[in-house]
């Protein structure tokens, strides 16, 4: 006993007195307790997962199955889907994307008042990186125009209209977050013969048990989907009325999907664990890291301007995130958070977030469902959420070995 207690003095003395799991939880209980009992946030469930498997859960204000809408956290899914494709044989990522979906071929670049074409090619990599030259309207101002004027069809529409968009740029030569993961969908379904639905209930969603994932929400599985909340003016977060579900027949793979907490971490463990789970794999240890290598080179991701504010606040980034990968944004340095080096992550506009940080073995799902994206409130928690995550699960350097 003197012995066990020598130790442990010894430990602290060096600076490694890691906290016991029982407190460590007890702090991220109270830190997401808070946010919801002081009504800076509706609702929220929280995930981590360390290299043994599920390491936390915590939910407020809803149940830990809740089904949340998860938008953009649609694109990695779709990413990998598509790196499926290239490890098949099937696609290559710096082919013109048109070789698989011909329509890309007859795309045009914006410049000034007209249209013409493009310099080179948009290739496959370049829709996965977000370099291709597509925009969204909530953040890009001529996109935004141009949907006003009824130019071109609006991306929250519900149908696949907008693909008739423009290009901002020429692609490979800036980066610009856009409508580059909905090609990527329409890619897949052209190349693999399946609906987005069918391909990855088969391909990624039934290997890695993922059963309450859908772009379509069963009729019997509805009432667990969670309501949405809007700011307003006044600082209030407002329920918004539900709307009745309605059959989907466009599968968005840059933002269609519904899923839950569960369920989206096992496809982080998966990524975490180099693309397998449980003894299923859905992806090679090669792919899951040229995903998580920097594939913009020097261009770097930028904040994005909101000229939507109800759909999300201007300024919108996501902790330390200036580069990014195949589907994925990366973080090219630790400052400002004790992630990892191209720690993976990405959100959707409802502030559900996840992060696959594969050099410290550990990943996290954060999910509330409300307006606008990166609300203070949201971001914050997001920020305290990462900071506890790391002090209670990761030590601060590795112990002394004896």
């Amino acid at each position: 006993m003197k012995k066990i207690a020598s130790l442990a003095l010894l430990l602290a003395t060096v600076g490694f007195a890691p906290q016991t799991a029982q407190r460590s939880d007890a702090d991220l209980d109270g830190l997401l307790r808070t946010a919801v009992e002081q009504k800076r946030v509706p609702m929220v469930v929280a995930l981590i997962a360390d290299a043994r498997g599920v390491a936390y859960e915590h939910a407020s204000g809803i149940p830990r199955d809740a089904i949340f809408a998860i938008a953009s956290m649609t694109k990695p899914i779709t990413s990998v889907a598509v790196m499926q494709l290239v490890e098949a044989g099937q696609v290559r990522l710096d082919e013109p994307a048109a070789t698989y979906v011909p329509e890309l071929g007859t795309v045009r670049v914006l410049d000034g008042g007209g249209l013409r074409r493009p310099k080179r090619p948009v290739t496959v990599r370049q829709l996965l990186s977000h370099t291709a030259g597509f925009g969204y309207e909530f953040s890009n101002r001529r996109i935004f125009e141009l949907v006003a004027k009824k130019e071109i069809p609006s991306a929250m529409a519900g149908d696949d209209e907008f693909l008739q968009a423009p290009l901002l740029f020429d692609p490979g030569t800036q980066w610009e977050y856009g409508i580059n993961t909905d090609w990527l969908g329409r890619l897949v379904e052209r190349v693999s013969g399946r609906s987005l639905e069918v391909y990855f209930r088969e391909k990624i969603f039934d290997p890695l048990a993922m059963p309450d994932t859908f772009f379509n929400v069963p009729p019997d599985k509805q009432p667990r989907m969670a309501a949405a909340f809007q700011r307003t003016k006044d600082g209030a977060l407002t329920q918004q009325p539900r709307q009745p579900a309605k059959p989907i027949t466009f599968f968005s793979g840059g933002g269609g999907l519904y899923s839950t907490p569960p369920d989206y971490l096992r496809f982080v463990r998966a990524l975490m664990a180099g693309g397998q789970l449980d003894g299923h794999r859905i992806l090679s240890a090669e792919s899951v890291a040229a995903m998580g290598r920097n594939q913009i080179g020097d261009l770097k991701v930028r904040p994005m301007p909101s000229l939507i504010p109800q759909l999300i606040t201007d300024g919108s980034l996501l902790p330390a995130v200036d580069n990014f990968g195949l589907g994925f944004g990366l973080n090219s340095t630790s400052a400002g958070t004790r992630r990892g080096v191209n720690t993976m992550s990405w959100a959707g506009v409802f502030n559900t977030f996840f992060w696959i940080d594969r050099e410290k073995q550990v990943a996290a799902v954060l999910m509330t469902h409300m307006l606008p994206f990166m609300d203070p409130a949201a971001r914050t928690l997001l920020e305290q959420f990462d900071r506890a995550v790391y002090a209670s699960r990761v030590p601060t350097q590795d112990p002394p070995r004896f």
